[in-house]
């Protein structure tokens, strides 16, 4: 499997990017060096793109799949794509407080930690639909990594779309989220305008 290993930190300077919305409370101190060089409108469109495949932690060939699904999907396309984005089931655990950030979260899904409707969920592609019940297994509540996760997480907000239960490790999704209740500082519409060329 590719895997990106340039620093976060780093990748958030180039992308003019928050750490905080990977779930990094560290912050960078050095100046992009691009940061005051006029940027063409390519350059503006395609910096958006890597900003939704790195916050989601999505390569190019499936973010491209994603495009094409929100294509065919009915409403707006950049809408339909940053719903879907939201709806996979790494980002899910993320956003209940699961895990500290997307990465882990993918991770915990990878190592079969997830229940989805008392089913084992191994896919962090996985798209969750309203109604469904997550948890995880209850062999893996015990563990210390999860206390400390919650000791990190436990003051982060749970989007209005998701129910989480801190104690029981468990939650649902109670409807599909709205473009309002995504928090993610992308232009969905100028991903749509660098694929429509």
């Amino acid at each position: 499997m590719a895997v990106n290993r340039v620093p976060v930190l780093k990748r958030c300077r180039s992308l003019d990017l928050d750490p905080v919305f990977l779930g990094i409370d560290k912050k960078s101190t050095r100046q992009s060096k691009r940061a005051n060089k006029k940027m063409s409108e390519y350059g503006l469109q395609l910096r958006e793109k890597q900003k939704a495949k790195f916050i989601y932690g999505v390569l190019e060939k499936p973010f491209r799949n994603y495009y094409k699904k929100a294509e065919r999907m009915n409403g707006m396309v950049g809408e339909n794509l940053m719903i879907l984005l939201e709806r996979r089931l790494d980002n899910v655990i993320f956003r209940m407080g699961l895990a500290r950030t997307r990465m882990e979260a993918r991770q915990i899904v990878d190592h079969k930690h997830v229940l989805v409707n008392g089913k084992c969920v191994n896919i962090p592609s996985y798209l969750v639909s309203a109604g469904d019940s997550i948890e995880i297994k209850e062999k893996a509540k015990d563990s210390q990594r999860y206390k400390d996760i919650l000791e990190v997480t436990s003051a982060r907000l749970v989007p209005e779309w998701l129910e989480a239960n801190q104690e029981t490790l468990s939650g649902s999704v109670k409807e599909l989220p709205s473009r309002e209740a995504i928090d993610v500082p992308v232009d969905e519409m100028l991903i749509v305008e660098l694929y429509s060329k």
